[in-house]
Parts: C-alpha cells; structure tokens; sequence
C-alpha cells in the first residue's frame, strides 16, 4: 500500500484550529488507498481489552450518497460535498474476533500465549455477559475514541472533517446492508477538503469543568 506522509505535522495547529467544517470542494477525492490509512492511523486509538469494536462503511460514490441523503435530516451540505461520509458503528458482538486480535498479538511477539489464554478465559465470557445497555455504553465509549483520533488524523492528511450525529439511527445500518441488531450507529464523519473556515466556537473556562481535590 502506499504510504501518504503527513502534510501537516503541527500538533497545535491540528489540534487548536480544528474546526467542523460543512462545505468541501467537490472536486477533490480522497483514494482508497489514502483513507485505508487514516483508518489504520485512527484505529491506533484505545478500546476496552483491545476488542476494537469500530466498524467503519465509506460512503462516496454519488449513488450511495444519494441513499444516505433521505436519513441524514439537516447535514446534506456535507454529503452533497464532501469526498466521503464515514459511517462509524459499534459491532455489539466485537468479542468474537477477540481470540483472532489476542492471536495476532502472540504471533508478533507483542503478548505470551499464557498471557492470552489467561485474558480470553476472563474477557469473553464478560462480554458475553453484558447487558444490552453496558454492550451499548462501552462500544459508544470506543467509538467516540476512535471518531476523535480520526477527525485530528485527517487534519494531519490536510483535511477536515465534521462529526454528525442528527441522522435516522433505526434505519442506517439496514440501509446500507448492516445488521441492525448487531452494529450500532455512533456517529457519521464528512471528510473532505475544505472550502469554508468553519465557526469559531468558545469553551466554558475549566474552573467550571474541572474539580481539584
């Protein structure tokens, strides 16, 4: 695969000047090859036990924006733009490629087998314990992780991006050929190439976030 270089490695700037942006030149694409990795750059962020359960659906061709258009309420802007909208789900069955993760691991010498076996004798039957709302809360916690890393890796790249959560929650995982009852929408990114500044936005000051004890 080829390997695309940061065009922005300005940690303040990716950070402090991150904006959400709306409206993208329509003209620019992103390739396959380039937003596999942005992925791959994005999923380095944390999970629970490392279950990575993000799954992600790339949508950019104009038939399958014009699919999307009808459940995304007020962001059409972005799709309409935009070189691509992320689909972001939880898989809420995650814990079955665990032992495939837990493998790969030992095979690059990065965990023991002994290691492996004690986490999976402990970690599969937790899961497969959760309740439906637990489930739901610890994927959303992932997936918002890896949703984060993702808009500051495409900044990194020399996009931009927008998270988006108005969207018809019941059907979009249907709609593009998911199980409902095993992925959970958690947001949609535009990514794209901006053509607006996006709004500057204030931040309430820490004192009144933030409790020292």
């Amino acid at each position: 695969m080829m390997n695309f270089t940061f065009k922005n490695n300005d940690f303040e700037d990716i950070v402090l000047n991150r904006r959400s942006i709306r409206e993208y030149d329509p003209n620019v694409k992103i390739s396959k090859e380039e937003m596999s990795q942005m992925l791959s750059e994005a999923t380095r962020a944390p999970s629970s036990v490392n279950m990575q359960p993000w799954r992600f659906v790339i949508i950019e061709s104009p038939e399958e924006k014009q699919r999307l258009k009808p459940l995304i309420r007020f962001n059409t802007k972005q799709n309409d733009t935009s070189s691509a909208m992320i689909l972001i789900f939880g898989d809420i069955r995650c814990y079955e490629l665990g032992e495939e993760i837990y493998n790969s691991a030992v095979e690059q010498g990065k965990m023991s087998a002994e290691v492996r076996d004690q986490q999976l004798a402990a970690i599969i039957p937790y899961y497969k314990n959760f309740s439906a709302k637990e489930m739901n809360d610890v994927v959303k916690i992932d997936c918002s992780l890896v949703a984060m890393q993702l808009m500051l890796v495409a900044r990194a790249h020399g996009y931009d991006t927008n998270p988006i959560g108005g969207f018809e929650a019941d059907q979009i995982a249907e709609a593009f050929d998911l199980d409902p009852d095993r992925y959970l929408p958690v947001m949609i990114l535009s990514i794209g190439k901006a053509v607006d500044q996006g709004y500057q936005s204030v931040r309430l000051p820490i004192e009144k976030m933030a409790t020292w004890k």
